[in-house]
């Protein structure tokens, strides 16, 4: 059910303005329909773990919002597990870049959103709790967002999109907004609960080191109109170490210049 094909797909956002306000406007300031993704072909197996990188503004986020069903495409399609794409689905978890946590809600009520047609209620306690413990937030069932810390939210928010056990995870730049510990943590765990779960998911990432170390495949978009400048299947064992592994260090250093920086840092 995770395997998704995206052929031809087109995405153009049109000028809400298509008239002038006033007669002392410039018309060429009118009709300037962008194009943003331009004719993309891209196949993902299921259960592979695929991170995307490009320049800001590229259609990255778009991208990924037309696959879970937020957003329609201008020409193309999408489909996941066989089937097009017409709107959101239960089988497509998203995990925003800002804060989704809904803040009036505990952590454990945070976690068993997803679970709230269970009827068997020590079974969806069981399952909350599994969860938590998964992303190491044990004794803060109790606790609302504002209690938590930047990655204590993240660590939440993902168990609440795994206990619905979806088919597809899609995460926007996940670790944004993370202090450089708090980061590198929150990326292992999602590397180690993807190996365990085996999940087909999903990043859009700025960073590079982030796209290597987690992928099974990287795909690197470039500027606006977008096009696929490069798709690479990672065959690099975990953990993934650039000072150890020469190829993966060139690799990184072939990334930085493909996105416009010419040495890695």
């Amino acid at each position: 059910m995770g395997h998704i094909k995206i052929e031809n797909l087109t995405k153009i956002y049109l000028n809400r303005r298509s008239r002038p306000r006033s007669q002392f406007e410039p018309d060429d300031c009118t009709d300037d329909n962008v194009l943003v993704l331009n004719d993309i072909n891209l196949e993902f197996e299921e259960g592979e773990m695929v991170c995307i990188l490009g320049p800001s503004g590229c259609g990255k986020s778009t991208l990924l919002r037309i696959i879970a069903g937020f957003e329609k495409s201008t020409y193309g399609k999408v489909r996941v597990g066989g089937k097009k794409i017409s709107g959101p689905s239960a089988q497509s978890i998203f995990v925003f870049q800002h804060s989704g946590l809904l803040p009036w809600m505990t952590v454990a009520q945070n976690v068993g959103l997803g679970l709230r047609f269970m009827k068997d209620e020590p079974e969806k306690e069981n399952k909350i709790s599994e969860y938590i413990e998964m992303v190491e937030l044990e004794g803060f069932e109790s606790y609302y967002p504002y209690q938590l810390s930047g990655g204590m939210k993240r660590r939440a928010e993902l168990a609440r999109a795994l206990a619905v056990n979806p088919d597809l995870l899609i995460m926007d730049e996940p670790f944004s907004g993370l202090d450089f510990l708090t980061h590198m943590k929150m990326r292992e765990e999602v590397v180690n609960m993807h190996e365990f779960l085996n999940k087909t998911t999903l990043v859009v990432t700025h960073d590079i080191d982030d796209a290597l170390i987690m992928g099974d495949r990287v795909v690197v978009m470039s500027g606006r109109p977008s096009t696929i400048k490069l798709i690479k299947k990672m065959e690099f064992s975990r953990p993934r170490d650039f000072e150890r592994d020469s190829d993966l260090s060139r690799l990184r250093s072939e990334l930085f210049l493909m996105l416009g920086v010419p040495y890695a840092v």
